[in-house]
């Protein structure tokens, strides 16, 4: 299965990306010569893994039973000191609401995102400390 893309030079150091039909514009940091135009490429990468880890741990929950009021993934980086800067560590966090939220459960759907179904994050394990921790309101 090929997810081609196309980056078209915008302006600066700005390319506006057409993917599987879809339109967004990446750009440097600002503090790097960015003009704000959209989000680093490189954060992208923490975007990618939030969904889809967050998709698997929604599908396997749902195929478990587990009912929640609000599902949520943060995914927060931290980048070498020298260049080409790649994130050596990430830190996922899994935050649920709701009164039937089952802790082992949620653990399981995590562990099997993370260890099985998720290529993002076996792309990231590569490279970088992969961690987790699950947040619930009960």
């Amino acid at each position: 299965m090929s997810y081609g893309t196309r980056a078209e030079y915008r302006d600066g150091l700005a390319f506006d990306i057409r993917l599987q039909g879809h339109d967004l514009t990446v750009d440097a940091d600002t503090s790097s010569g960015g003009k704000g135009y959209g989000p680093t490429p490189k954060s992208l990468i923490l975007s990618a893994l939030a969904g889809c880890t967050g998709m698997d741990v929604a599908a396997i929950l749902g195929k478990m039973k587990m009912p929640f009021e609000s599902f949520a993934v943060e995914v927060d980086g931290e980048s070498a000191e020298s260049h080409p800067h790649v994130y050596t560590k990430v830190m996922v966090r899994y935050l649920f609401t709701g009164n039937e939220t089952d802790r082992e459960k949620i653990e399981k759907a995590v562990n099997l995102s993370l260890t099985k179904y998720c290529p993002v994050a076996a792309m990231i394990k590569a490279s970088a400390e992969l961690e987790y921790e699950i947040i619930t309101d009960a």
